[in-house]
């Protein structure tokens, strides 16, 4: 990336929250430079991913990473290097209804990608649907044969809720879900293989298991100042699990919060206190997921230009 547009991402995304909101007519201070740790690798300026809400790095083709939009948008993933451009788009044979998350992972010799068309923010869903596919050998533009995805349909237990954070769970076979606007954020799970003998269309419910620890909630002073998007800042809007299978990471708005792996499973981690460190300031942050060595976590924005950042995990905060 060239100088001049590292200092127009800069200037995009670490101004502070308060200093681009509406309203405010004082003059914002001058950027504070990236967290220790923190590197901005691209720019994305690509106007067919205008509301960035996955990110999931290719388990098949090196330096790629697959993303989607938003809700009602097209129902494509699109892969994309670490310079930001766009190599490859895939079309699937299912609607975008409201598409919030994706994971990459390995099973049995084969690398797969799942897509969690589980939004919600009306909260009148009955019915959600998780999507699996093989990923692609070659990197390319592919039509998806409808033969090919396998949709795991579900519903919540207690009554509908939106869901931007999913995660893969390979090891144990387990998807984990988070609810958004919940508090404290809820979690639940549902089998990555359910039993071969049942339907294509069963429909399954998904298990609560717990709730999440340790999960910074707006002050007085953020909802003075903004009473429409601070009660906003502190919902979950994505999640990932090491390749390894040793941490499960979450992103709010503000903040990524880490866990290890716990003896009794992931529902008793995720009831202790996290390891928390804060975002670069970017528009609307809903897109993370690990590296290949569980090492970094790649982060992106809803909004373009939309930063492709690194965050380098070995760097405490």
């Amino acid at each position: 990336m060239n100088r001049i547009a590292a200092l127009l991402l800069l200037s995009l995304i670490a101004l502070p929250a308060g200093a681009r909101e509406p309203g405010r007519d004082a003059q914002p201070d001058p950027p504070p430079p990236l967290p220790e740790g923190v590197e901005l690798a691209a720019l994305i300026t690509d106007s067919r991913l205008s509301e960035i809400s996955g990110l999931a790095l290719s388990r098949r083709h090196p330096d790629i990473f697959w993303m989607h939009n938003d809700s009602h948008d097209a129902n494509a993933l699109y892969g994309v290097d670490v310079q930001g451009r766009i190599r490859a788009t895939l079309q699937l044979p299912v609607p975008n209804i409201d598409w919030e998350d994706i994971s990459s992972f390995e099973h049995a010799g084969r690398s797969w990608l799942l897509v969690a068309d589980t939004g919600d923010n009306g909260g009148i869903r009955t019915e959600l649907a998780l999507h699996l596919l093989p990923e692609p050998g070659t990197l390319a533009d592919h039509d998806i044969a409808a033969e090919v995805v396998r949709t795991i349909r579900f519903r919540w237990p207690d009554g509908a809720r939106d869901c931007e954070a999913v995660a893969v769970d390979v090891q144990h076979g387990a998807i984990y879900l988070i609810g958004k606007k919940r508090t404290p954020p809820d979690l639940f799970r549902l089998p990555l293989w359910p039993e071969e003998n049942q339907p294509p269309d069963t429909l399954h419910e998904a298990e609560r298991i717990g709730t999440l620890a340790g999960i910074v909630q707006p002050t007085a002073e953020d909802l003075a100042r903004s009473p429409v998007y601070g009660r906003y800042r502190s919902q979950i809007t994505a999640a990932d699990v090491s390749a390894d299978g040793r941490y499960f990471a979450v992103m709010s708005y503000l903040h990524i919060y880490l866990w290890p792996r716990h003896r009794d499973g992931w529902g008793a981690a995720l009831a202790q206190p996290p390891q928390q460190r804060d975002l670069p300031w970017m528009a609307q942050a809903e897109a993370m997921g690990f590296d290949a060595e569980g090492r970094a976590l790649w982060l992106s924005s809803e909004r373009l230009p939309a930063p492709l950042i690194r965050m380098d995990l070995s760097v405490q905060p």
